[in-house]
């Protein structure tokens, strides 16, 4: 199973190139591979309906007693066959439905596999935290598949309110898996139900977990998105929304049913909801003129069927519930599809507009019209063997079980408004309509198009006449409950007579209506659930825009404020409520910390007072190398060294920055702000340094860090404590911190790149420049001509005479080199001894600036004409490898392999798998200063030319007139 869901999840990230390159063509490969699934399923399923059940289970946190666990049985075997099966055809219809050159279509079918894995992990997972896992994988791929045509607002808009709605349940339905989790002490969901907890904290889970099953298969009142999700694809619509997604819900609760049945108020409530929404769906479907917003509220209102009859929690009518849901599975999903093709031939779904088209379309009126009997109810498809079903389960049930008759009585009405509707969608889409001119068909459909909804109702025909071999699997779902089997005749009975009153009844109903051409009534909209919600995304609207008004004020001083006093509260407060104080104290370990410390206060004292913005910058570096000398003091050699290079980092990139501001700092702060910012100073310094005085004092054990060498070398490998830890202990925090520092340069760039990130300009080619750099080695220079002077630079021909330095250009020369081949050194050796990626990054970042500042952007491009974040995007790729792929030959993510190799004379050369992930972290951090480098350099001295050129330009014209 495991494999299975391995397969189809690299399916969806390989077709995206595939449907790229063969266009609507890939979607047949698709279909086969699903329909492969659906094989390998039904003959796993075979020893599965006979009694067997299959696990598969590995490891996922055993500290946590987590595991992956995916449990095959009669439940889970029905509907991985109609996510399979359903999934394969629906795919298949895809070929058809689709242009190879429509936008968007690889994304939709790599999006679509997506979902249709997480849909069958969702039903094979046994595992709570699992099956949450692939619960919203099924929310967000949802989310992208509704939102297909992204240019349209109203598909942005239902994606959105599918995804928040089906999203805040999932939440609640998590809290209910950590709670049933703890009380049971397993994760698994079948012991769970096996020996369900009590209690009220069990009682409060299971409702938890039923609002994310209800707000999943749009149960009122969360019915309102899924009409809304209309706005999808056909394919979409005939998958996620009638035998797929909104069948979650359902699965769950037909799952949790059997344990917590009889929790107080869980029947009242699922058949109480279930009754709700099935009329309310019902009586909605009826007033659409919309043929695809008919079958969507019949949807609607089928769900609330369904969970009305497996809310009623006995093995029976779960019987009658799963004939019920495949019986709607097999007639909803050919419905969907047959709007699709009415829709792409005629361009409008108005039963008003609609005429003639059963006519023109005899082969789809009939398929169309077949399942539009099985969904009725009418003999002999599979519609009406589960309808009778349910309708004799209620009745035998109601003997003991007044609710039962309640769900009895709502099935019946409900069902005559199944007719009514379903009748009026038959006539709208198909009929001849006496005054109304026949539509034209635009584009004749091929008949291939037709294979997916044949099958569909071909299925649900056969599903009718050989219900007696369909009986013995559902039997199997629920073993001892004996309830009346499948068959087509039962005899004369109360229920057969019911079903003639419902399609009686219904078809009168139908009749009226369809002579209708003005809506129904209907209440107020302010009094649907949909207006409800838009009031209250509306309302958490403009509270947002409040608070982010009282608290996003744009100003720096304000944030730094805010902070700092929180600091202040919650350490200080902290401090005075425990009252406990060291009994010694130790302000300083080394008589050389006094001089560093006087003279970071005296460079913080005096950065207050500057008043250009060079000079606070170059006096709050100075505490900050203070700091590195501190580190250094304490031996730590590793910290002192990346203190110093990020702290000259950061200095050139303020100094980058501080071109295009004043030079001098702003207005002159008031008296009162003056001495509100010294308070918050003192207090911050007071209390940290308090802080610090009272940590270090309160120590009454060895720190752990006393072993990191020992485990650092058995571990790692490596003798560097520091390094060993960032790539092997806490690989999986330096990872993020990457994907920070990457968010960081894409910020960085967004704000000062005007059109895109791309580095777009010419670029100077190495051969190009040495062959400049040549000539002018070759020629003598003229000392009264600045032009001719040897460059030492390979873009030195392009820089402005007046602004070079040849001292500065042979001093970056002879430098660079050697500064690389110390960052590479740093690099490989940084897992014994002081550097690492990190250090080594920032070493060879520092020799890129260096020649930046001495040949400007075109030296820049000379010597890397890399795209930075290629750069960024290869380290990030690189280190994510490194650590996934030990878990390839069984081992832990991160861990590390190594070989010493022997040089003889030379010594050990020790090679670890680690320095590869090392290697990720050089290049991240190298193409991070690369990035800066050219949006806050580069991309700025092009904004500066230009200005400078506009404003030469502007001069000239005011001179000519």
């Amino acid at each position: 199973m495991m494999s299975m869901l391995l397969v189809l999840a690299l399916s969806a990230v390989v077709i995206h190139p595939i449907v790229r390159r063969f266009g609507r063509r890939a979607f047949i490969g698709l279909a086969l591979l699903m329909a492969a699934a659906f094989a390998v399923l039904l003959w796993w399923a075979q020893p599965v309906f006979s009694g067997a059940v299959l696990v598969e289970s590995v490891e996922w946190v055993p500290q946590l007693g987590m595991t992956l666990t995916l449990r095959l049985d009669a439940v889970s075997a029905l509907f991985a066959l109609l996510v399979t099966g359903a999934g394969a055809l629906v795919l298949l219809y895809c070929t058809n439905y689709f242009d190879d050159g429509e936008t968007g279509l690889a994304r939709f079918a790599a999006v679509f596999m997506g979902f249709a894995t997480s849909m069958l992990g969702l039903v094979l997972a046994d595992d709570l935290y699992l099956l949450f896992i692939f619960w919203e994988g099924t929310t967000v791929f949802s989310f992208l598949l509704i939102g297909h045509a992204t240019r349209l607002r109203t598909a942005n808009a239902a994606a959105l309110q599918a995804l928040m709605v089906t999203t805040l349940g999932g939440l609640a339905m998590l809290v209910g898996f950590v709670l049933l989790a703890q009380q049971t002490g397993t994760s698994l969901l079948s012991e769970i139900v096996s020996a369900p907890p009590s209690g009220p904290i069990a009682s409060v889970a299971v409702f938890l977990v039923l609002a994310g099953a209800l707000s999943k298969s749009a149960i009122f009142p969360f019915h309102f998105w899924l009409p809304g999700a209309m706005a999808a694809p056909t394919p979409v619509s005939a998958y996620l929304h009638a035998a797929a997604m909104v069948k979650a819900g359902v699965y769950l609760i037909a799952r949790v049913s059997p344990g917590f049945g009889d929790v107080v108020g869980y029947r009242e409530t699922l058949v109480v909801l279930g009754a709700i929404t099935m009329l309310n769906g019902g009586v909605r479907a009826l007033k659409q003129f919309d043929i695809k917003l008919v079958v969507a509220h019949g949807t609607v209102s089928q769900l609330g069927m369904l969970v009305m009859v497996f809310g009623i929690a006995d093995p029976r009518a779960a019987f009658a519930g799963l004939a019920l849901l495949f019986a709607h599975a097999l007639a909803k999903a050919p419905l969907f599809l047959a709007v699709g093709i009415i829709d792409h031939s005629t361009g409008t779904r108005d039963l008003r507009k609609l005429c003639g088209v059963g006519r023109r379309m005899p082969v789809l009126a009939l398929i169309t019209t077949a399942a539009t009997a099985s969904m009725v109810g009418l003999p002999p498809f599979l519609g009406f063997v589960a309808k009778e079903s349910a309708l004799t389960e209620l009745l035998r049930i109601g003997a003991d079980e007044p609710l039962a008759l309640f769900a009895f009585a709502v099935l019946v009405v409900g069902s005559m408004l199944t007719v009514a509707y379903m009748g009026r969608f038959l006539w709208g889409a198909f009929a001849d309509k006496p005054g109304t001119v026949e539509c034209a068909v635009v584009h004749r459909p091929g008949w291939s198009i037709c294979i997916a909804p044949a099958v569909f109702a071909l299925a649900a025909l056969a599903g009718g006449v050989f219900s007696s071999a369909l009986d013995p699997v559902l039997q199997a779902t629920v073993p001892g409950a004996h309830p009346e089997h499948l068959a087509l005749w039962h005899g004369l009975t109360v229920e057969l007579g019911t079903s003639v009153a419902v399609i009686a009844v219904g078809t009168l109903l139908a009749v009226v209506l369809s002579r209708r051409t003005a809506q129904l009534p209907a209440l107020p909209e302010r009094f649907s659930a949909s207006h409800a919600y838009w009031v209250v995304t509306h309302w958490v609207d403009s509270l947002a825009v409040k608070v982010t008004s009282l608290t996003q004020r744009g100003s720096l001083p304000f944030y730094l404020a805010v902070i700092l006093i929180v600091v202040v509260v919650a350490l200080g407060g902290t401090l005075i409520a425990t009252g406990e104080w060291p009994n010694t104290f130790e302000f300083m370990s080394s008589p050389v910390q006094i001089p560093i410390a006087i003279i970071v206060i005296v460079a913080a004292i005096f950065s207050l007072r500057a008043r250009t913005r060079f000079q606070a910058v170059v006096l709050v570096g100075v505490t900050g190398y203070g700091m590195a000398a501190v580190f250094a003091m304490h031996g730590a050699p590793d910290l002192a060294l990346t203190q110093a290079l990020v702290e000259t980092v950061t200095l050139i990139a303020f100094v980058l920055v501080i071109r295009r501001l004043p030079q001098r700092l702003g207005s002159r702060s008031t008296r009162r702000v003056r001495w509100g910012r010294g308070v918050i100073g003192a207090a911050v310094g007071l209390v940290m340094g308090a802080f610090a005085v009272v940590a270090l004092g309160s120590r009454i054990a060895d720190p752990i860090s006393l072993q990191h060498p020992a485990l650092a070398y058995a571990g790692g490998h490596g003798a560097n404590v520091v390094n060993v830890m960032l790539v092997d202990i806490r690989g999986w925090d330096t990872m993020g911190e990457l994907s920070v520092i990457l968010a960081a340069a894409t910020g960085v760039a967004s704000l000062v790149f005007l059109s895109t990130r791309a580095d777009l300009r010419p670029k100077l080619s190495r051969r190009d420049a040495r062959s400049q750099a040549r000539e002018h080695l070759l020629r003598i220079a003229d000392p009264d001509d600045p032009a001719s002077r040897v460059s030492w630079l390979l873009a030195g021909r392009h820089l402005n005479p007046a602004r070079r330095s040849i001292l500065l250009e042979v001093v970056v020369r002879l430098l660079f080199h050697a500064l690389i081949i110390l960052s590479i050194y740093l690099l490989l050796t940084g897992h014994n001894t002081p550097g690492g990626g990190f250090a080594g990054g920032l070493v060879a970042g520092l020799a890129l600036v260096a020649r930046y500042l001495a040949g400007g952007r075109y030296e820049l491009g000379a010597t890397v004409p890399l795209d930075a974040g290629r750069i960024l995007g290869i380290g990030l790729a690189l280190s994510v490898s490194m650590a996934l792929l030990p878990m390839l030959f069984g081992q832990a993510a991160l861990a590390s392999a190594w070989v010493d190799v022997d040089l003889g004379p030379f010594g050990t050369l020790p090679l670890v798998t680690s320095t590869l992930f090392d290697i990720g972290v050089y290049l991240v951090v190298f193409g991070l200063i690369l990035d800066v480098l050219r949006s806050l350099g580069a991309e700025i001295d092009e904004h500066e030319e230009a200005d400078v050129a506009a404003f030469a330009e502007e001069g000239k014209e005011v001179s000519a007139r």
